[in-house]
């Protein structure tokens, strides 16, 4: 009985040890900004290359969202605020565990 509590407590410290999923910034299509002006604030804000930028603001675009950037929350709340203040609508939620 002690050994099976053991496993338990052990299974449930793995669990806690395993790195939480990351954090996501995600841009959403918006009626309002044209195509050039959201591929202009990826490559200023983010440093992304024309190419790559394009390509976030077409899946945006079309998919109606793009993730343009992942890492830990603090920094993807960071990069929400100040894609607000371009006047382009994104939030923050985090990953799907694979």
């Amino acid at each position: 009985m002690i050994a099976h509590a053991e496993t338990r407590r052990d299974r449930r410290e793995q669990s806690d040890a395993e790195p939480s999923p990351p954090w996501q910034t995600v841009v959403w299509d918006d009626p309002v900004n044209l195509m050039s002006y959201v591929t202009y604030v990826f490559q200023q804000h983010f440093g992304f290359e024309r190419a790559h930028a394009e390509r976030l603001m077409m899946r945006v675009h079309t998919s109606g969202s793009a993730v343009v950037a992942e890492g830990g929350r603090e920094m993807m709340e960071l990069h929400v605020e100040a894609l607000h203040g371009y006047g382009l609508w994104a939030t923050v939620r985090q990953a799907e565990r694979s």
